[in-house]
Parts: structure tokens; C-alpha cells; sequence
């Protein structure tokens, strides 16, 4: 294995300098070397009679008793032993005259790491409940997991040195780990630490990196099966019902935060302790036991954001709630992961993507809109949906923000720059803000321009301006109730409620001048009886007029309706009272002019009052359902 990370580790012995250090000093060096090999000697004979005794062949037809029990004193000898070996086969791999000992030593260690195999696997099986991820993973740090594992090295070396001073003492009684919590997760990852520090040491990291891997990469694969976390192809994905994948997108949601913050750091902390004595197969050995796993993880939003069955904008949601999910749990995926956030990174490229291309094709769907302006002047359907899709896609706004950062607004219109330019808010001083602020901002200018061509469709002038108002009015409540009122900021809210207020007012001159101009400059100026007789004619001709016309119009907003309501009584009600009260005695003199047929005053003024306030209270449902249930949160 040579040029492996797994390859043996060389040391010099630490007995094998030269006595004198005069290489003169041959007898000197000859002594020295024949001291070394007898030490060298006795110390493969004393592994030879611990390695052999736990021998898996020697106890073939025992039940197996592991050496990792009690106080692990057993454990320590059989570690020791080994360590000595590898020291021994080092020292004879020098000598030209040690091959017969090499070989015994060489046979020996086959041996020992046939044993520590065994032993690993067993604590790896033994130990699934204990060393799960979720427990594992509840550790504040890796950095403290090693800390509470290594306790109980240290406490073992207490225990071997103890046991070397005790051997003549039979009263010393066998000492135990302190019981805390998690004191078998603790226990397990330290012998598995310390065999894997034994077999790395003695060249065989790899053998001991497949045991792992054979038992805690079924645990991951397992674990992320339960999850429901299924591999789809695109071809899978686009035949299969929307519902049905919204259910696996959900599903997907709830798996990948337990995947990450659970299944896969607990996993990475465990490889980290167990093979703390190379950075390098810790590494290694994670990423053999994780890669299919995460690959199968973040293959699903990065398939899903490739598919064309998502490139429409009811979908956009589902879309910001997968890239909002990794976005999140990005600083975690960097920790754990080193080649495997790859695959995350492509699948928030390949979400991103999708969402501009929905946000295009909802800017065009917006601007190829047909549908019929409502009747009576209350809010277009277009302007419900355009607006709670953006009040939703305000609640995204740090994902949004993020993908369109440097998606700049591109158009072929005659507007000036202005228009462009991102409202002044609280939160414009952050370049992610300012672009999506832009981004939004530019959305609602195409939508008001589209309503304004609607507008113009209307016959009467008058209900073009109230429909402008009820639009405009929809479209600044919508913003100054939602996130996007933070967004957008307090001027751009002002600037459009003084715009709703100027429609308002052409909608009164328009809708209402004949009514007004129908009564005497001056309601209280004597006049004849004659003047009398056709200011009250032109008045109920010009009120019957406009109220019939308008029966049918309508305001949705109550307070906007109220408020309407309160200023065309304003203006028109006081003027004819006045005028009503100077003229009331003319009533029989005016009416002998019109030979008494019809009454010409029509209507006290309490009777303008009441008609007033039954206008614009034509049906009116202000549903909002038609974004939410295509945003499925």
C-alpha cells in the first residue's frame, strides 16, 4: 500500500543507538546489538503468549468473550502486546539475520489483527443504539465529544500503569469508568478508538476502515430510507402527478434537516473520534460511508430544479422552500461535508435558475394578461393574484434576494430611470435587500401599467378613475400589511396613497359635475321662480343620472367606501340644503308653471344622504385563495 494513507508507520526503535556513539567502538556496538535482540526476543515471546491466547482459532468452538468488558484491563495488555510487536517487526526488518523472527513476528500480527478485527466489529454491531447519530450529534462540538471520550484514556493508562505496580497484590481491587451520561457511547468510542489507533499504527487502517464502513454506512442508507428520501430521475419527476411530488418535496423538507443536522453530524463527530490519530482517514472514512447517501440527498432539489414541470408560477414556492431549505443549513452542510457540497452547491445553482426564469415568465404572464375588467370598477382578478403572489415571494425574501443579486431589470421601455431605482426603505442599505426591492418594485410598476391599459377600456371616464383607485388601493394595503411594506419603505407607501387619493378626486369631477353645477352659484341668492323651477329639474335629472349609473360601481375597501361616501356628502349635500331651505315657500309658485303634473323637488335632503350611502355596495368579494392554495405553505 505504498504512497496510502493507510501505509505502515516506520519508527525507529528507541533502543538502538550506539553505547558509545564512536563508530570505533565495535565490541561496544556488538554488546549493544546483543543486549537489543535479547530484549527484542523476550518481548515477541510475551506478545506470543497474550496474542495467542486470544487467538479466534484458538477458541473456535467457545463462545466468543470480548476483551473490551469490565475495566478493560485485558483489553489494554492485548493493545500493549501488539504495539510491542509492531516494535519488534520494525527492529528484525533491519537485521539480515532475523528472518525466522520476522516471519513469527509477521504471523503473530495476523494474528492479533484477525482479533482486533473481530473486536471492532462486535463494539460497532453491539453498539448501534448507543452510538446513534442523534446521540452522538447532541454533543456541543466534535472538539468536546474527543474531550469526553479522551477521559477515559486517561483513565485507562491510569489503569495499565496501576495494574504493572499490582500484579503482586492481590487486594487491589479491579477499578471502573465513572458512570455519567453517556457513559457507554463515551466507553465504545474509546475502544473503538483505541483499536483503531492500534491497526493504523500497525499498517492495517484500511482493514479496520472497511469493518466501519461495512456497519455505519447500512446505518446512513437506513436512516435516510425511513426519512422517505427516494433518488428520482428528471423522467420520474416529469411524469409524476404534481401533487403526488409536492408530497415527496414535503417530505424531502422534513428529512433533509434531520439528514443534516442529525444523521450526518453525529456521523462525521463518531469518524472524527474514532480515527482521531489521522485527520486523513477520518476524512477518508466519512466520505466512503456518506458520499451515496448525501449524493442521493441533494440529488432530489437538484433534479427537481432541472425539471420543466416546474417552470410555471404557481410552482415558484415549492421551489424558494427547497433553496431555502439548503440555504439554511448551509454553514452545517460546509462543516460536515468536503467534496459531497458539491452536490448541495449544484442544487441551489440549479434552483436558483428556475427561479428567474419563473419570475420572467411571471413578469410576461403579467403583461400578456387578457381577461375583461370587472364591471362595475372593483379590483381586477390580475391585481389580486399579482400581488398575494408577491406578498408571498416577500416572506422568501432572503432566498430571493440571494438569487437575484445580480439579476439586474432589463426592459425596452421609454421610462426613465427612476423607475428602476429601488424605493427607499429601512432596510436599503443592504445591497440583497436593494435587489430584490428593485426586483418587486418593478413588478408592481408592470402590473399598474397593465391595469392602466385596462382602464382605458371603460366607456365612462369616471369608472376608469374608480377602478384605478380600487386597484392602486389594493395594491398599497397589500403592501403596507406585509413584509413588503418593510421592503418597499414608508415614501414609496405615501407617494401611491396620494396617487389613490388623486384618483378619487377625478373620479368626483368626472362622475359627479352635473350633479354639482346643477345648483345656483350661491345656494342662498335670490333668484326667480322660474331659475328655481330649473335648478331643481337639472338637479334631479343630473343626481337621478349619476346615481343610476353608479348603482352598479363599486369600492371594495370599506374605509375607502366610507371615506368616498363622506366626501360626495360633503360636497353635495350642503349645497342643496342651503339651496332647499331658501326656496322651499316658492314650491306651489313654481309648480303652477308646470301645471302641476310632477313634483319638481324630488328629494329632501336627508333623501341625498341615504341614496348616497347605498352606493357602492354591488357585490364585491375580496378573495385572496387564488395565490395561497398554488403556494401550498
Amino acid at each position: 500500500m505504498k504512497g496510502s494513507i493507510f501505509s505502515k508507520r516506520v519508527s525507529s526503535p528507541s533502543r538502538h543507538s550506539s553505547a558509545s556513539g564512536s563508530p570505533s567502538s565495535t565490541p561496544s556496538r556488538s554488546s549493544h546489538q546483543s543486549f537489543s535482540e535479547t530484549m527484542m526476543e523476550e518481548n515477541l515471546d510475551l506478545a506470543e503468549v497474550i496474542i495467542t491466547a486470544s487467538a479466534i482459532d484458538a477458541h473456535r468452538h467457545q463462545e466468543f468473550s470480548s476483551l473490551f468488558v469490565d475495566d478493560r484491563r485485558e483489553a489494554r495488555k492485548f493493545l500493549d502486546a501488539v504495539s510491542s510487536l509492531q516494535h519488534a517487526m520494525h527492529y528484525y526488518v533491519k537485521l539480515s539475520s532475523g528472518t525466522d523472527r520476522l516471519v513469527r513476528a509477521q504471523n503473530l500480527m495476523q494474528i492479533a489483527i484477525k482479533r482486533l478485527e473481530k473486536e471492532f466489529h462486535l463494539i460497532l454491531s453491539a453498539n448501534r443504539k448507543n452510538l446513534d447519530s442523534e446521540s452522538v450529534s447532541c454533543r456541543s462540538s466534535r472538539a468536546s465529544a474527543r474531550s469526553s471520550v479522551s477521559d477515559y484514556y486517561y483513565y485507562e493508562d491510569e489503569i495499565s500503569d496501576e495494574g504493572e505496580e499490582s500484579t503482586s497484590t492481590s487486594t487491589t481491587q479491579p477499578r471502573t469508568p465513572p458512570r455519567r451520561e453517556n457513559a457507554e457511547a463515551d466507553l465504545a468510542m474509546a475502544d473503538l478508538r483505541n483499536i483503531a489507533d492500534c491497526m493504523i499504527a500497525s499498517g492495517y487502517g484500511r482493514e479496520c476502515v472497511n469493518i466501519y464502513k461495512l456497519v455505519r454506512k447500512s446505518i446512513i442508507d437506513e436512516t435516510l430510507y425511513y426519512l422517505g428520501v427516494e433518488k428520482l430521475s428528471q423522467h420520474q419527476m416529469q411524469k409524476m402527478e404534481w401533487s403526488a411530488l409536492e408530497q415527496k418535496i414535503k417530505t424531502w423538507l422534513h428529512a433533509v434537516k434531520i439528514a443534516v443536522k442529525t444523521l450526518f453530524c453525529g456521523e462525521r463527530i463518531l469518524c472524527d473520534i474514532v480515527f482521531s490519530s489521522s485527520e486523513k482517514i477520518a476524512e477518508s472514512c466519512f466520505t466512503e460511508i456518506s458520499k451515496d447517501a448525501a449524493l442521493r440527498l441533494f440529488s432530489f432539489p437538484e433534479v427537481f430544479g432541472r425539471c420543466k414541470k416546474i417552470l410555471s408560477p404557481e410552482k415558484m414556492f415549492r421551489t424558494l422552500d427547497l433553496f431555502e431549505a439548503i440555504s439554511d443549513l448551509w454553514p452545517d452542510i460546509e462543516s460536515i461535508f468536503s467534496h459531497e457540497s458539491a452536490a448541495a452547491e449544484a442544487a441551489l445553482v440549479k434552483l436558483g435558475e428556475s427561479v428567474r426564469i419563473i419570475l420572467t415568465q411571471f413578469e410576461a404572464a403579467i403583461q400578456k394578461d387578457s381577461s375583461k375588467t370587472p364591471a362595475g370598477g372593483g379590483v381586477h382578478p390580475l391585481t389580486r393574484y399579482v400581488m398575494n403572489y408577491l406578498v408571498f415571494l416577500a416572506d422568501y425574501s432572503g432566498a430571493v434576494s440571494v438569487i437575484i443579486a445580480e439579476w439586474s431589470v432589463v426592459a425596452e421601455t421609454p421610462l426613465p430611470q427612476a423607475y428602476f431605482s429601488s424605493p427607499t426603505s429601512a432596510l436599503a442599505d443592504d445591497p440583497c435587500v436593494a435587489a430584490i426591492t428593485t426586483r418587486l418594485a418593478w413588478l408592481i410598476l408592470v402590473l399598474l401599467c397593465k391595469l392602466d391599459g385596462k382602464a382605458v377600456k371603460y366607456s365612462d371616464v369616471a369608472l376608469s378613475y374608480l377602478f384605478l383607485a380600487n386597484n392602486l388601493n389594493y395594491v398599497v394595503s397589500k403592501v403596507r400589511n406585509s413584509k413588503l411594506g418593510l421592503l418597499m419603505g414608508a415614501e414609496w407607501i405615501s407617494e401611491n396613497r396620494a396617487k389613490v387619493s388623486k384618483y378619487l378626486s377625478n373620479y368626483q369631477r368626472m362622475g359627479w359635475s352635473k350633479v354639482m353645477a346643477a345648483l345656483h352659484e350661491d345656494p342662498t341668492a335670490e333668484i326667480s321662480p322660474e331659475q328655481v323651477t330649473d335648478c331643481f329639474e337639472q338637479f334631479n335629472a343630473a343626481f337621478e343620472e349619476a346615481y343610476k349609473k353608479q348603482a352598479s360601481w363599486v369600492i371594495p375597501d370599506p374605509k375607502l367606501r366610507d371615506d368616498m361616501k363622506i366626501s360626495l356628502a360633503k360636497r353635495i349635500v350642503p349645497s342643496y340644503r342651503m339651496f332647499y331651505n331658501k326656496h322651499r315657500d316658492d314650491y306651489a309658485t313654481a309648480r303652477r308653471f308646470r301645471f302641476g303634473t310632477d313634483s319638481i323637488v324630488r328629494y329632501v335632503p336627508e333623501d341625498l344622504s341615504n341614496y348616497l350611502s347605498d352606493l357602492f355596495f354591488a357585490a364585491s368579494s375580496d378573495n385572496d385563495s387564488s395565490v395561497t392554495s398554488s403556494r401550498g405553505r
